[in-house]
């Protein structure tokens, strides 16, 4: 593939500059450099004495929202627990913290849609998209006094919907999420050329539709752990060709760098600034090193920033801390559920 030989001349000349990638390049799997790191560098992975179980023992349920199904399991019962995910997972991701919240309300992780196992219809997948069957499978479920759980682009979904519906969430956790909007400053160099590479209408379908690189090194490549061949199957399952990998190729360009997209930068810019002051209770779980919350000085400053925000720092992880640390997330989670009003 084309992208693999340029990145493999540029990280003759990288160096320490490749290892410390920025960590904005890595919002919402645009994790690319993790992902060619992950095999081109000797990565140093982390040894687990936990068991991560691959397992998903839940009963698919579906509901239709707009003409389409979406996918969601659910356990427990009362006072809703909603678990969004953001690219390219699904509900899978949750299925070792759910078995910890189970107790304190009625727990439902969804598939966004074009994910997982919900419908893909004939969408453009914007972010404006996902947050029109978001709130429809919200309403279809009758949700009421939410506490959203949220990670990646499922932050910002879930910062739009906590803004837009103050009365109806009772708190906002949150990890790996979209605080504010970015800058080229947060970028270094490789990661520009890279990003910039994965947003081009040309070279962006080749890497994501072809080669599946998201699915095949981002994600593996932003878990400590290496991931069992049962879990990259099931990561694998919702986009088995290039055309059902379109919305994975979407999320990327819907980022706001610089302004750009406007609208998107307006929508990060306006939840921010009402988290800002909105006394709703909010955790922000954070790992070491992290990739877009990279570590405790950087959750320091958004809790400053957000109103009533505490942090809780649940062990080493990258980015896609659920596969790294689910059980620290989910006692976290709890024992923070168990203290809300």
């Amino acid at each position: 593939m084309a992208e693999a030989t340029d990145s493999a001349f540029l990280l003759s000349k990288a160096g320490d500059d490749v290892r410390k990638t920025g960590h904005a390049f890595f919002v919402v799997g645009a994790l690319i450099v993790a992902g060619f790191l992950s095999s081109a560098l000797s990565c140093e992975r982390m040894e687990y004495q936990q068991q991560i179980s691959a397992g998903f023992p839940y009963e698919s349920q579906y509901v239709e929202v707009l003409g389409s199904r979406m996918h969601y399991v659910e356990a427990g019962s009362g006072r809703p627990i909603l678990l969004i995910h953001g690219n390219p997972t699904s509900s899978y991701l949750w299925r070792n913290i759910i078995p910890h919240l189970e107790s304190r309300g009625r727990v439902i992780a969804v598939d966004l849609i074009g994910m997982g196992r919900s419908d893909k219809p004939d969408i453009e997948y914007t972010f404006q998209d996902h947050a029109r069957y978001l709130d429809g499978f919200i309403a279809a479920l009758d949700l009421r006094q939410i506490v959203l759980v949220i990670h990646d682009w499922g932050s910002a979904l879930g910062f739009r919907y906590a803004v837009r519906h103050q009365q109806n969430v009772r708190g906002i956790a949150f990890m790996e999420a979209i605080t504010r909007p970015f800058t080229w400053d947060d970028f270094d160099w490789f990661s520009e050329f890279m990003f910039k590479r994965i947003r081009d209408p040309e070279t962006g379908p080749e890497m994501i539709l072809e080669d599946n690189v998201f699915i095949e090194r981002v994600l593996p490549g932003a878990v400590l752990r290496d991931l069992s061949a049962e879990e990259m199957n099931r990561y694998r399952e919702p986009f088995l060709t290039p055309e059902s990998r379109r919305p994975i190729l979407v999320w990327p360009s819907q980022i706001p760098i610089e302004g750009d997209p406007a609208g998107m930068h307006a929508l990060v810019s306006g939840y921010r600034t009402v988290m800002q002051t909105w006394e709703v209770p909010k955790l922000l779980l954070y790992a070491e090193p992290g990739l877009i919350v990279q570590g405790e000085e950087a959750a320091r400053e958004i809790a400053a920033e957000y109103s009533n925000c505490s942090t809780i720092y649940i062990g080493n992880g990258k980015h896609f801390i659920q596969e790294d640390q689910p059980d620290n997330i989910g006692r976290a989670l709890s024992d923070w559920i168990s203290q809300l009003p």
